[in-house]
C-alpha cells in the first residue's frame, strides 16, 4: 500500500457505511428479524425552522484579481467558544426535527438487528499462525484473533473495545513479523489520523514497553529478521498549535528496533527540500531490499528507491526518479523488481526491473495492458494474481512470473474481490467477495490446485434472493457513458415512486464498486432503491477516466452525477421529490456542488464529512495533498475552475435547494470540520424556503475509519428518519414478513 492510498483509506466505499467494521464480514448464526410493525401515521407538514445566529466577520481574501468575502473564517478555530454554543445549538435543532419522523426508533431498531451478525477479516498468515479479526455483531471494534493452523482454537490476540468506554479507540494497522510471534500495530483516538504504535508479544498477549507517537498515513512493515520494522511520522505539532487542524509536511522513514525507545529510531530516510514528499517502506519477501514508495500528496505519480539491506551501508538508490507515472512494487524475483505501472499502459500493466540493469529500455514487460483495469496485484506460489475492473467489478487473473495465463478464479457474480495477501513461497492465500446483496465472504484459494473454498460465511438477517442488481448506463452532457449500479426489490415498479438514494464518489482515481452495507440491506427492505454512479475521476476506466473528473475537469463529475439522476428519473425508477443523493469527504464536495448547481433534480442531499470550502482545503491538515486532484488556488485558471463550483462560494439567496442533511465529526483530521460548519452556516443564511437546512455533528469521531459500530448505527438511523421526512414516504410500509437469514 503506497502513501497515496493511505491518504485516501476509508474516504469512501458504499454510501451510508463509514467506515471498514461493517467490510470486514461472515458468520455462522443468523440475527433475528424484526416482526412487521404497523404504520405510523402520515407526517404533518413541518413547521419553519430558526435557526442559530452565526456570527458575521469582515474577512476577504484576494485571488488573481478576485476578492473573496469568509464571513465564518473564525470557525476554523475548534476551540472558540461560540463555535461550541453554536454547534450545540444546531445539533438540538436537528434532533427536535428528527424527534417526529415516522419510524424513527423502528428504523434504529432495524439497523441494531440487522447489524448484529458475525464479521470476519481476511486472514493473514505468518509460519502456521493464522491472524484475523472477527466482530460478533455489535462490538464496536473489531477484536483480532490468532490459531494455529486452519483448525485450531481460536485465540484473543487483542481487543480494542477494552482500550475505551465508548469504543472511540480503534486498532488500525496490524502488522505481524515473519516467525509469527510478534505484532505491531497502531491506535486512533477518536476517528483521529494520528496514530500511536505499540508491540505486543502474541505468545504471552502482553504489550512490550515500545511506543511510537505521531506516526501518520504510514504502513508497518517488518524486517526480515523481526527485530525492528519500518514506519512513517511526522514531528509533532508545534506546543500549543491544534493537532486536529496542523498541516502536515515533512514526512519521513523510520525503522525501530524491539526494545528501545522511540528516540533511538534511526531515521532512514528524509527530505528537507521536499516538504510535500511522503514515504512508505517495505521489505522484500527474501529479505534482500527495503523498497521506498516515494509519493506527493494523493498524485497517483510516485517514485521508487531501493536499499540493499544484503550490503553493510548500502546506499539508497533511486530507481524510478521521475514524476511520469504510477509505480506499485508487488515483489521480487531476485534481482528483478516486479512493477505494477501506468507507464506506457493507462489501465496498467506488468514489468520487472532488473536493479543491476534499470534503465527503461531493459524493463521487461510481463503482462500488457488489457480491456480491463488491472487495480491490484499479488505474488502468491511463484504466480501473479491480478486482479481486473471491467464496468465496475472485478475478474481476477492467475498467471507464471513470465506473464503466461494460468487460469480465471471462479467468482460468485458480479461483485468486489479483495485479498490474496502472501509470500512468493505461499501456496495459499485468502480473499474477500462481497456484492450489493451479498455479505461480505471470506474464502481460501489454494494456489497449487486452483481451488477456492469457503472458509467463513456470514448469516444474515437479510433476506438476499429478494434483491436484484442491474447495471444501467446513462448518457453525460458531453455524451459519456456513465455507469450505475441499481440494486432494488424484485417486482418493484418503475412507476416513478420509489424512494432512492444515488451514491457517487468521482475523484482521487478511486473506484467504486460493489459493497455490501447493512445499512443499505435496511434501505432496501424499507422499499427503497439504492443506486451507485460510477463517475469521471474514480478509478473504474484507467487513467483518462480519471483525469477527465480533475482540476479544470472537475465539473465533469457533476455533470455524470446529474445525468444518473435524470436517468433514473427518465427511466421511472423515482422521481426528484423522492430522490436523495448521498455521498462522503469528495463525495460530500460532489453532493454539495451537484445539489446547488441542480436542485430541481433531488428532494434530498446528504453532504457527509464533504470537502465543502474549496478556497482553503490546502490551509488544514493533509488538504495540501489534494491539489493533484483538484488543483491549486496559486494557479489563476485552476483557482478560476474551482471557484466556479466550490460549495460555500455558490450558494444563492432566493433558490429552492432540497433538504439537506450535512454531517460531519468534531475529531475529523482528514477534511477539517470547518468545511462543514461555514457551508451549514451560509446554506441557513441564504434559503428562505421550508425545507430543512441541517447539520448533525458528531462527537469523539472522525472521518470514518474506526468509527464504532453504535456511532454508525445512530447516525444512520438519523440520516433514514430526515429521509421519511424529506421524502415522505413510510418506511414501515414496505415491510411484509420478517425476512430469513441467507447464506
Amino acid at each position: 500500500m503506497n502513501y497515496r492510498h493511505l491518504l485516501l483509506t476509508l474516504a469512501i466505499v458504499t454510501a451510508l457505511a463509514a467506515c471498514k467494521n461493517e467490510a470486514t464480514a461472515p458468520a455462522d448464526t443468523a440475527a433475528t428479524a424484526p416482526a412487521a410493525a404497523t404504520a405510523p401515521a402520515a407526517p404533518a407538514a413541518p413547521a419553519k425552522l430558526t435557526y442559530p445566529d452565526a456570527k458575521i466577520v469582515e474577512q476577504s481574501d484576494d485571488y488573481h484579481g478576485t476578492s473573496v468575502v469568509d464571513p465564518y473564517r473564525w470557525m476554523e478555530d475548534l476551540e472558540a467558544p461560540d463555535l461550541k454554543t453554536w454547534i450545540d445549538a444546531q445539533n438540538k435543532i436537528t434532533q427536535d426535527y428528527l424527534a417526529d419522523a415516522p419510524g424513527r426508533e423502528k428504523i434504529k431498531q432495524h439497523l441494531t438487528e440487522l447489524w448484529n451478525y458475525e464479521r470476519f477479516g481476511i486472514p493473514v498468515v505468518r509460519g502456521d499462525r493464522y491472524f484475523y479479526s472477527r466482530n460478533d455483531g455489535l462490538q464496536n471494534q473489531s477484536p483480532w484473533y490468532w490459531q494455529e493452523g486452519l483448525e485450531g482454537e481460536a485465540k484473543l490476540l487483542i481487543d480494542p473495545n477494552t482500550l475505551s468506554a465508548d469504543g472511540t479507540v480503534a486498532l488500525s494497522e496490524f502488522s505481524v513479523d515473519e516467525s509469527g510471534k510478534q505484532l505491531a500495530y497502531s491506535l486512533s483516538d477518536g476517528g483521529s489520523d494520528w496514530r500511536t504504535i505499540k508491540v505486543r508479544s502474541i505468545d504471552t498477549g502482553a504489550d512490550l514497553a515500545d511506543e511510537i507517537k505521531w506516526a501518520k498515513f504510514t504502513d508497518i512493515k517488518w524486517s526480515k529478521d523481526g527485530k525492528g520494522f519500518y514506519y512513517s511520522r511526522y514531528d509533532a505539532p508545534p506546543e500549543g498549535e491544534d493537532q486536529l487542524k496542523s498541516v502536515n509536511k515533512f514526512q519521513k522513514l523510520y525503522y525501530h528496533a524491539v526494545g528501545t525507545q522511540q528516540s533511538e529510531d534511526v531515521l532512514v530516510y528524509e527530505r528537507k527540500d521536499q516538504p510535500d514528499w511522503g514515504f512508505g517502506g517495505e521489505v522484500t519477501d527474501d529479505g534482500k531490499f527495503l523498497v521506498i514508495t516515494v509519493s506527493q500528496g494523493t498524485d497517483e505519480r510516485n517514485l521508487l528507491f531501493y536499499k540493499d539491506l544484503s550490503k553493510k551501508n548500502a546506499p539508497i538508490v533511486e530507481l524510478i526518479e521521475d514524476w511520469t507515472a504510477a509505480y506499485e512494487f508487488v515483489g521480487n524475483d531476485g534481482d528483478t523488481l516486479i512493477v505494477r505501472t501506468d507507464d506506457g499502459a493507462e489501465r496498467y500493466r506488468i514489468v520487472g526491473i532488473d536493479t543491476k540493469k534499470p534503465a527503461k529500455a531493459a524493463w521487461r514487460e510481463i503482462v500488457p495492458q488489457d480491456q480491463g483495469t488491472l487495480v491490484g496485484v499479488d505474488l502468491v506460489n511463484r504466480q501473479l494474481i491480478a486482479d481486473y475492473l471491467t464496468d465496475a467489478h472485478s475478474l481476477v487473473r492467475v498467471l507464471e512470473l513470465d506473464g503466461k495465463p494460468v487460469r480465471w478464479i471462479e467468482l460468485p457474480g458480479i461483485g468486489t474481490v479483495n485479498g490474496f495477501d502472501g509470500a512468493i513461497d505461499s501456496d495459499e492465500t485468502f480473499y474477500s467477495y462481497a456484492s450489493f446483496t451479498k455479505p461480505t465472504t471470506i474464502y481460501r484459494y489454494d494456489a497449487k490446485t486452483g481451488e477456492s473454498s469457503l472458509f467463513r460465511e456470514p448469516k444474515v438477517a437479510f433476506d438476499a434472493a429478494q434483491y436484484d442488481t442491474t447495471q444501467v448506463f446513462a448518457t453525460s452532457r458531453d455524451g459519456t457513458r456513465v455507469p450505475i449500479f441499481v440494486t432494488m426489490k424484485k417486482g418493484t415498479a418503475n412507476d416513478g415512486d420509489n424512494p432512492t438514494i444515488l451514491y457517487g464518489y468521482g475523484g482521487f482515481n478511486i473506484p467504486v464498486t460493489p459493497t455490501f452495507s447493512a445499512t443499505n440491506a435496511v434501505w432496501l427492505e424499507m422499499g427503497g432503491i439504492y443506486a451507485v454512479a460510477n463517475l469521471r475521476g474514480g478509478g473504474e476506466y484507467g487513467r483518462t477516466w480519471h483525469e477527465g473528473g480533475m482540476k479544470t475537469n472537475k465539473q465533469n463529475v457533476f455533470d455524470d452525477f446529474a445525468s444518473a439522476a435524470e436517468y433514473l428519473i427518465t427511466n421511472k425508477y423515482t422521481k426528484a421529490d423522492k430522490l436523495a443523493i448521498s455521498g462522503r469527504s469528495n463525495g460530500g464536495l460532489l453532493v454539495a456542488a451537484t445539489m446547488l448547481q441542480r436542485p430541481d433534480l433531488f428532494g434530498a442531499a446528504l453532504p457527509a464529512v464533504g470537502v465543502l470550502d474549496m478556497l482553503r482545503f490546502r490551509e488544514f491538515t493533509i488538504g495540501w495533498a489534494w491539489e493533484s486532484d483538484y488543483g491549486s488556488v496559486k494557479n489563476a485558471d485552476e483557482f478560476a475552475a474551482i471557484h466556479k463550483y466550490s460549495p460555500l462560494h455558490n450558494v444563492k439567496p432566493g433558490v429552492d435547494y432540497p433538504p439537506t442533511l450535512i454531517t460531519t465529526a468534531d475529531h475529523d483530521d482528514r477534511v477539517f470540520p470547518a468545511h462543514s460548519f461555514k457551508f451549514a452556516a451560509a446554506l441557513q443564511k441564504a434559503y428562505t424556503g421550508d425545507n430543512p437546512m441541517l447539520i448533525r455533528v458528531e462527537t469523539r469521531a472522525g472521518h470514518g475509519a474506526g468509527k464504532p459500530t453504535s456511532k454508525i448505527i445512530e447516525e444512520n438511523a438519523d440520516i433514514f428518519a430526515f429521509l421519511a421526512k424529506a421524502l415522505e414516504f413510510d418506511p414501515d410500509a414496505a415491510k411484509t414478513e420478517a425476512p430469513v437469514a441467507a447464506n
